[in-house]
């Protein structure tokens, strides 16, 4: 006869540790992260803690140990919420140029998105993660993290409404190649408007939207990282990634010593097209479906914060 907890009781403690530790670690790491001076290094730190200590100890020495070789060099990872209409351009595109896995986490979608996605899923290109629930995003990155260090040797972290556009190299592997001993690479948005449309036309999103902020815009600051999973321990925020080991860089192959926020954004080498807001009715449309990060919903005032028409787009492509 066993004294020991059953088992279904002792699968509810565990289930409910798992659920309470993620909250606990983020408060430790206010409390000890949150009065370091420099925010670099507090932004580290919080990473850090917010993993866990014990764990990123073993993860390091995980790491260390594991000499395997990645089976793709290139993946991308995103969630999505009712974007449908838009993955087979963004797939495609990035497809193109140079990513062999995506790994789509859909945040309780009631629209076609398992429909569209079918045919990727099944030739493989798509591995299809169904993650409901509220405040998913950071959550679904750092599952996509965990369950793939060993299966590839890059992986881009964005959204559904950015594509990332290499400049200087016909692929984006070509421009990767240059940061094998990097934790991450660091790229800079360009933000586009609406152009002035209204309603939704037919045609794609690259082709449809043009315009776009002046480069040197302050939105322009954002970055989204694409890393190397094994030298990272989680992302801090949807831009950037706490580290295991190397440097984080950006698109020169500099490496970050300041917040993305305190530095001129580059958009010479590689850029992220970041179709913000695209026509107005497609805005509120998104606005409707909610945000996979946070509760609050997107306000007007976003709508006329990303609508930015300054220039022509004549730099690539696209």
């Amino acid at each position: 006869m066993s004294l020991g907890i059953p088992k279904p009781l002792a699968k509810e403690k565990t289930l409910k540790w798992k659920a309470i530790a993620p909250r606990l670690n983020k408060l430790l790491a206010e409390i000890i992260a949150g009065p370091i001076p420099d925010k670099m290094v507090r932004n580290r730190w919080r990473g850090i803690l917010r993993y866990g200590l014990l764990k990123a100890l073993k993860l390091v020495v995980r790491m260390r140990n594991n000499k395997s070789v990645p089976g793709y060099y290139l993946t991308v990872c995103a969630i999505a919420k009712n974007e449908g209409p838009y993955f087979k351009e963004w797939i495609e595109w990035h497809h193109n140029l140079g990513v062999e896995k995506f790994y789509i986490y859909d945040n309780e979608s009631t629209d076609n998105t398992k429909e569209i996605l079918d045919p990727y899923i099944k030739s493989g290109l798509v591995e299809y993660i169904f993650f409901p629930g509220l405040r998913q995003q950071l959550l679904a990155y750092d599952d996509c993290l965990e369950k793939h260090r060993l299966d590839a040797r890059w992986i881009a972290v964005i959204d559904l409404d950015e594509f990332i556009v290499p400049l200087a190299d016909s692929t984006i592997p070509a421009f990767l190649s240059k940061f094998e001993s990097c934790a991450a690479v660091e790229i800079n948005w360009l933000v586009y408007g609406s152009g002035g449309a209204k309603e939704q036309t037919e045609g794609n999103v690259m082709e449809r939207f043009k315009r776009h902020s002046l480069p040197t815009h302050i939105l322009n600051r954002h970055v989204k990282s694409i890393v190397n999973p094994r030298r990272v321990f989680s992302f801090i925020g949807c831009h950037e990634v706490a580290r295991i080991s190397g440097h984080t860089v950006d698109s020169h192959g500099e490496v970050v010593r300041k917040h993305f926020r305190d530095r001129e954004p580059q958009q010479d080498v590689i850029r992220i097209n970041h179709y913000a807001v695209k026509s107005y009715d497609e805005f509120l449309r998104k606005r409707a479906r909610g945000r996979a990060r946070t509760d609050k919903q997107r306000n007007l005032t976003y709508f006329n914060q990303y609508d930015l028409n300054d220039m022509e787009d004549a730099a690539c492509d696209c």
